[in-house]
């Protein structure tokens, strides 16, 4: 098998006496869709919190594509190829659809200045592949704020895709979005993270999306990863059934 794409390696994280991250020792691989799962609380959150930057561990490492990434700051670690999607989607919106995926180019670029416009920052084509396969295109002249809340959390990850990453982590992507709608946004940020050749890290709760989506499912317990391998044989296990799934 290849090189792992993320390992972590002893990954301890305490807040006073709660431990959050009890000696994690991970890997993932390239093309990999992992869900990540656990009741409010578990640690899961703070696992991709540290993976990404965010949030500094008191002892252990993380190496993302061969390079130890630990303690580097958000921005570092998105040029070296992990992005992130959050929970409540983070966007300009008093800016347009388009605008929002240019500015998230432009700076990945480092193209954000005063005497720089943001028309000719980023080639128009490139802006376009990526509101076309999360399905914005048609949107993309309008304001974010007239988004309705799965459009939103497209347009999140659309600005994600355009840094180019090999990874995205996205934190509960179906959270606040209609029962009825969230097949069609998973398979639509599924399609793209195909489409773009990324691999994925997601947090979710509902059961029935981890099992259609995700190719592998690490189950999280007081800060220990309690169960990792294929969805079938996670979700079956009567100690996730009943601590984390809540049966």
């Amino acid at each position: 098998m290849s090189a792992p794409l993320l390992q972590t390696t002893d990954l301890r994280l305490s807040f006073g006496a709660v431990v959050v991250a009890d000696n994690i020792n991970f890997t993932l691989h390239e093309g990999e869709r992992l869900a990540v799962i656990g009741q409010n609380g578990a640690g899961k959150t703070t696992f991709i919190n540290i993976c990404s930057g965010l949030i500094r561990p008191n002892s252990g490492r993380v190496h993302f594509d061969g390079h130890d990434i630990t303690g580097l700051a958000p921005r570092a670690i998105v040029r070296r190829g992990l992005a992130r999607s959050f929970q409540l989607p983070q966007l300009f919106l008093e800016h347009t659809v388009r605008d929002c995926v240019r500015l998230a180019a432009a700076g990945r670029l480092g193209r954000l200045g005063l005497w720089s416009p943001l028309a000719k920052a980023v080639a128009a084509s490139e802006i376009e592949h990526v509101l076309e396969i999360v399905g914005l295109r048609e949107r993309g002249g309008e304001l974010c704020e007239a988004l309705p809340e799965g459009q939103r959390k497209l347009l999140d990850i659309a600005m994600a895709l355009i840094l180019n990453p090999k990874l995205l982590v996205l934190d509960e992507p179906t959270s606040g979005v209609s029962t009825e709608e969230k097949h069609g946004l998973m398979a639509t940020i599924m399609a793209a993270l195909d489409t773009r050749k990324v691999s994925a890290i997601f947090v979710e709760h509902d059961v029935d999306i981890v099992t259609r989506y995700a190719t592998r499912v690490a189950a999280w317990i007081s800060g220990q990863v309690a169960a990792d391998g294929p969805p079938a044989e996670v979700l079956a296990d009567p100690a996730i059934r009943k601590n984390v799934i809540g049966e």
